[in-house]
């Protein structure tokens, strides 16, 4: 595989990301769990006692340090490359889970894994070769292809039905509610941050960016889609019991049926929309 030196930059800093995301999962579970004893109150439903919680700030921190290296790696390597990578995170997920969460990795899990792994290899060594991007109204010029208007518009009615209709009916319940508003503005953001990190980049350069009003509009779409999805993972990480996804965490102990494989799963959700949150 021919791979330039600025994309190799962009590999190594997103797998540097995947190691500091998913072990900032497992941080900030231990801190909701404790914050949730300490106040008897989920983050689910609507506790936010988690912020006063220590534990829960350092896994915040570092999942700041990976999203930053994330940020940076979609400036050298094109998002194709990036954004499968982060897939990665999982893997760092189980094993920290399976380690400090007593939580135990199914055969399915370990196929996940495994799939995981492969399918990020793939995707790198047949990468297409990026376009070189000389200004940041090239990427608004893109982004206002009528197909992506049309996908933009329909993400935007999910999340609204989401947040609006299943949240209050089953957001509870229901981890997928949860999930799916992040995935979805996740998707949206994945665009911006490439254009953001693009627009510094060229910047950085000498070829000032931040005069164009499309830089602050994808700044502005970057920072509304990490607050919500912020907002809704961390309710959608305290869930009790769901169908076959567990979360025992109010009780301080571990359930017998909860498991890494489960944890792999809410993992995967989280790592799609992390690719997207500087």
């Amino acid at each position: 595989m021919d791979m330039s030196d600025e994309n190799l930059k962009g590999v190594i800093l997103a797998l540097l990301s995947s190691g500091f995301i998913g072990a900032s999962f497992i941080i900030k579970k231990k801190g909701l769990k404790r914050a949730a004893v300490a106040s008897g109150v989920r983050a689910g439903v609507g506790g936010y006692y988690y912020l006063l919680e220590p534990l829960w700030w350092l896994g915040m921190i570092t999942m700041i340090v990976g999203e930053v290296a994330n940020f940076v790696a979609y400036a050298f390597a094109p998002a194709v490359i990036v954004t499968p990578l982060g897939a990665l995170s999982i893997i760092v997920s189980a094993i920290l889970a399976h380690i400090i969460l007593k939580e135990k990795l199914h055969h399915l899990g370990i196929l996940g894994c495994v799939m995981c792994i492969v399918g990020s290899v793939i995707i790198v060594i047949h990468a297409p070769k990026e376009h070189p991007i000389e200004s940041v109204t090239e990427i608004w010029t893109m982004a206002t292809q009528p197909a992506f208007l049309v996908y933009l518009c329909s993400v935007v009615v999910l999340v609204f039905i989401l947040v609006f209709h299943f949240v209050p009916s089953c957001g509870h319940t229901n981890v997928l509610v949860y999930t799916g508003i992040c995935s979805l503005s996740g998707s949206l953001s994945v665009m911006s941050v490439k254009a953001l990190g693009t627009s510094l980049k060229l910047t950085f350069e000498g070829n000032n960016q931040l005069i164009y009003p499309e830089t602050w509009f994808f700044m502005l779409i970057v920072a509304i889609c990490v607050v919500t999805q912020m907002n809704y993972l961390n309710k959608g990480r305290v869930l009790p019991k769901v169908r076959h996804w567990n979360f025992s965490l109010l009780n301080g102990g571990q359930d017998s049926s909860e498991s890494a494989s489960s944890f792999v799963n809410l993992s995967y959700q989280e790592s799609l929309c992390h690719q997207s949150m500087p």
